[in-house]
């Protein structure tokens, strides 16, 4: 992340993300598929860094790729395979959604996993600063409900968020300036999806 500047002197907190050159790798269709869609990759890199299925499924993109994505379209008459795609298919003031993995943070109580509050900080209590309080009734129903709030696995999943605004494009490097922070830690693989916008 980082911040820019618009034409009134105004603070713009925004995240950069380098969107492109991606590829076509695969156009399915309802006649071979049962249904419409798109398969890009993203990150040439190579040939020993792919299997043989994977080199054998990318040979008619003529690119080695890494990370491949699949988005369903109602038309694909004008695409053909190999064709790129580059950031220019944003402009500013789109509205879009990103969908990444959130920082994985292990194992975590209740206070920082849920934002519990933790237990009274004076009165006689010796070792419940943190805890999570009481997690069910004895008699009935004598159990701990499906669902109740407790410590575990914190982060490392899929996180959407939805209406971020873009800021600003430079085409020159594939850079989309996207206003607001997005999930994932530095150098993450993100999807980017147009919801809304000028175009």
């Amino acid at each position: 992340m980082t911040r820019i500047f618009d034409e009134r002197g105004r603070n713009i907190p925004v995240t950069v993300i380098e969107a492109g050159p991606c590829y076509i790798t695969q156009i399915k269709k309802d006649e071979t598929d049962g249904y419409t869609a798109v398969q890009i990759g993203y990150e040439e890199v190579r040939e020993k860094k792919v299997t043989k299925p994977e080199l054998g499924h990318l040979k008619a993109a003529g690119k080695v790729l890494r990370n491949l994505k699949e988005f369903r379209l109602e038309d694909t008459e004008d695409l053909k395979i190999g064709d790129e795609i580059h950031v220019d298919i944003f402009n500013k003031g789109d509205v879009i959604s990103i969908t990444g993995k959130s920082k994985g943070k292990g194992f975590q109580g209740t206070v920082r996993r849920h934002n519990f509050s933790g237990g009274p900080k004076s009165h006689g209590q010796k070792d419940r600063l943190r805890g999570p309080g009481s997690i069910g009734a004895s008699s009935s129903p004598s159990r701990v409900w499906k669902g109740m709030r407790m410590s575990g696995q914190m982060g490392d999943e899929t996180v959407t968020v939805r209406n971020l605004e873009v800021v600003e494009i430079r085409p020159d490097k594939n850079i989309i300036l996207v206003r607001g922070s997005v999930p994932g830690s530095r150098n993450g693989i993100v999807q980017i999806v147009k919801t809304g916008g000028v175009s």
